[in-house]
């Protein structure tokens, strides 16, 4: 094997996507492929091949991308380059990445882009319950049992939020902390207690603080310390 190549088990475990023992086991069952066809055992990986774990590209650690992004409104977060308004185009990153989760395009603050599939559906699971932190302006001040209301939950979609932390800022301003991701929930939840969303903005996702990342800029995070966030 010439010195970028390396035998397909290695390659996994090397990844951190499961150990040796364990990637034969994940060949054997036809859940890999390279280049787009079911590897083998004994299979080789070179410089440059495409490797999938259940559809999901594995990255080596050392290629692994990892972006904080201070998202402005107007931006959309989908991959679709057919829309004008999409968040790849407008980073411009110059290698493959995608976000993770999304924000609604009249939302703003901290979205983290990658191109590790794994930890994209790590973070996503509702059972891991990881923290996002949200600062929220409303239309008319808000009522003195506002914040119980929301913290004990509220119904959207169908169920009862899961318990929440909030902090009145100022009489219409106030922050939460949410350890769920239902679609629009914050906007819904205040919609069911009679207010309209008129701003708001993530400022964290797990250990990942927003700071002072300037509007439409972002910056490279450290891999340990988004895996670190995963397993707190």
């Amino acid at each position: 094997m010439s010195d970028g190549s390396k035998r397909i088990n290695k390659y996994l475990a090397e990844s951190g996507a499961c150990s040796r023992r364990g990637a034969d086991k994940l060949i054997e069952e036809g859940r890999v492929t390279i280049n787009g066809i079911t590897a083998q055992l004994g299979s080789v990986v070179n410089d440059g091949d495409v490797v999938e774990l259940d559809g999901n590209a594995v990255i080596p650690e050392d290629n692994r991308i990892y972006l904080a992004f201070n998202k402005p409104l107007g931006v959309t977060c989908t991959t679709d380059r057919r829309d004008p308004t999409n968040i790849i185009d407008y980073i411009g990153y110059p290698e493959r990445i995608f976000p993770i989760g999304r924000l609604d395009k009249n939302s703003s603050g901290l979205i983290l882009l990658t191109n590790d599939g794994d930890i994209v559906n790590r973070m996503l699971r509702a059972e891991n319950n990881h923290e996002k932190e949200y600062i929220v302006t409303v239309d008319k001040p808000l009522a003195a049992d506002f914040k119980k209301k929301m913290e004990s939950g509220v119904p959207v979609l169908g169920q009862i939020t899961l318990p929440c932390e909030v902090k009145i800022l100022s009489s219409r301003r106030f922050s939460i902390i949410l350890h769920q991701g239902l679609n629009r929930q914050i906007r819904r939840m205040c919609e069911y207690l009679g207010y309209r969303v008129v701003k708001l903005k993530r400022i964290r996702f797990m250990n990942i603080e927003l700071g002072d990342l300037k509007v439409g800029e972002y910056k490279i995070l450290d891999s340990k310390k988004v895996r670190q966030g995963l397993s707190s």
